[in-house]
């Protein structure tokens, strides 16, 4: 016991010398304390993260929900033989940020990719996160045992035109929903094939990722089972390059964080590279082959890009269909602005003599992006080149939702800022 008062003697005051602590007696107090704070917030921090991942990570529930449901044939997928028999489908690093959404890192095939499962429906009214799935499979509810194969492309028709508006092409997109379902290619889809493909347009983002398949910024779909769904992963999930941990967040100072993203960030060319993608993503969804979209999250978290700089939209959950918004805003009652506000960001008008919202966003997808891009693209901007980009994204930001005002500024403004972005990479090797 003396030896070990005399070590732990030594390990605290030894760095102090003999003179130094008789010449100030209260420096061993000050010491020992910040020592002791030291261990205190070093065990809070592994707390917190411990406590956090135990709260979002539930892979595992998920996997035994989505399997228990596979082996008692409710559902189908292309995903389940490899998920639930022979375990070439793997849950590896926990990406999520909600418990009733998971998002993993994992492996398929020796194959690095993305799983995504939501779980909101799988618990016991008990609450118990481990409990076996419910038998009351609500989810998965539609279509019913004896609907037709016409009566299905109905049900299928009628609910795009819901989400997404009387649009010309939608018959071309049923068939393609239907060719996703059929995952044996024998051209009829089964009961719990239909299931699953239903359950899974519930989704919004696997509704985004089929509806705007041919974009080059979307990430790949891959493969599914039941509601779960995989993508192909993409390899910078956030457009800095660096995120701080969401625990560590209310810690650390707004300063710090722009610092720790500057620090992280690529160089300036490639980032204007990764911008330029970015703006024709913008370009694609508006007035796109089934509608426009609105991005309700503008954030860094969710825009990503690939190892050769290619814009890759990270996160489509926060992407929302024109239908969606409007139905949202469609009598819903108001004192102000901020009471019409679909997601994050998505904010109409208030009509204060009606209080109701009218349909009208304030803000369009480029002039949220440009807001985005005034510290991403101006921290390290060539100076022959800064002056006249700082004024492009001012003029962008300003940019107005009216309907009356989109189809000229809205073209105009995205065309000058990508040719001034292509214009100083292009011929190079970051083009």
């Amino acid at each position: 016991m003396r030896r070990l008062r005399r070590f732990i003697h030594l390990v605290l005051f030894c760095p102090l010398s003999k003179g130094l602590q008789r010449r100030l007696p209260g420096i061993k107090v000050k010491y020992l304390f910040l020592v002791w704070l030291g261990i205190f917030v070093g065990s809070w921090v592994v707390y917190m993260h411990y406590s956090s991942y135990s709260e979002l990570c539930r892979g595992h529930v998920c996997q035994m929900i989505i399997c228990d449901r596979y082996k008692k044939g409710i559902i189908s997928g292309s995903a389940c033989q490899d998920l639930c028999e022979e375990s070439t489908l793997v849950f590896q690093h926990c990406l999520s940020s909600s418990p009733t959404h998971q998002v993993y890192g994992g492996l398929w095939k020796e194959k690095e990719v993305i799983i995504k499962c939501g779980i909101e429906e799988a618990f016991r009214s008990d609450g118990n996160p481990d409990s076996a799935p419910r038998g009351d499979l609500v989810l998965f509810d539609k279509p019913t045992r004896g609907t037709s194969m016409d009566e299905f492309r109905e049900m299928l028709l009628n609910f795009l035109k819901s989400s997404l508006g009387e649009q010309p092409s939608l018959t071309n997109l049923v068939s393609r929903i239907i060719t996703t379902a059929d995952i044996n290619q024998d051209g009829k889809v089964s009961l719990a094939e239909a299931k699953s493909i239903w359950a899974l347009l519930q989704l919004n983002e696997f509704l985004l990722m089929i509806s705007l398949h041919e974009k080059e910024h979307i990430s790949k779909l891959l493969g599914y089972c039941g509601d779960l769904y995989v993508t192909e992963k993409v390899p910078q999930d956030s457009l800095y390059g660096a995120k701080v941990p969401h625990f560590l967040q209310p810690l650390v100072p707004s300063a710090v964080h722009r610092g720790i993203h500057q620090w992280f960030a690529p160089a300036w060319p490639r980032k204007a590279k990764i911008t330029i993608g970015l703006l024709e993503f913008v370009e694609e969804i508006f007035h796109g082959t089934y509608g426009s979209f609105y991005i309700c999250d503008i954030s860094s978290r969710n825009i990503g890009y690939n190892k050769n700089y290619d814009f890759k939209m990270a996160d489509l959950r926060n992407v929302a269909t024109e239908m969606t918004i409007r139905g949202f805003l469609k009598g819903h009652r108001c004192e102000q602005n901020s009471d019409c506000t679909y997601g994050k960001d998505c904010t109409a008008t208030c009509d204060k003599l009606m209080k109701q919202c009218n349909s009208d966003i304030i803000q369009p997808n480029l002039a949220k992006i440009c807001g985005l891009l005034q510290d991403y693209l101006l921290y390290g901007a060539p100076l022959d080149l800064k002056e006249e980009l700082q004024k492009q994204l001012r003029t962008c930001t300003t940019l107005s939702g009216l309907a009356s005002q989109m189809e000229v500024h809205h073209s105009l403004v995205l065309n000058n800022l990508k040719t001034l972005l292509w214009k100083k990479i292009s011929n190079t090797k970051y083009s």
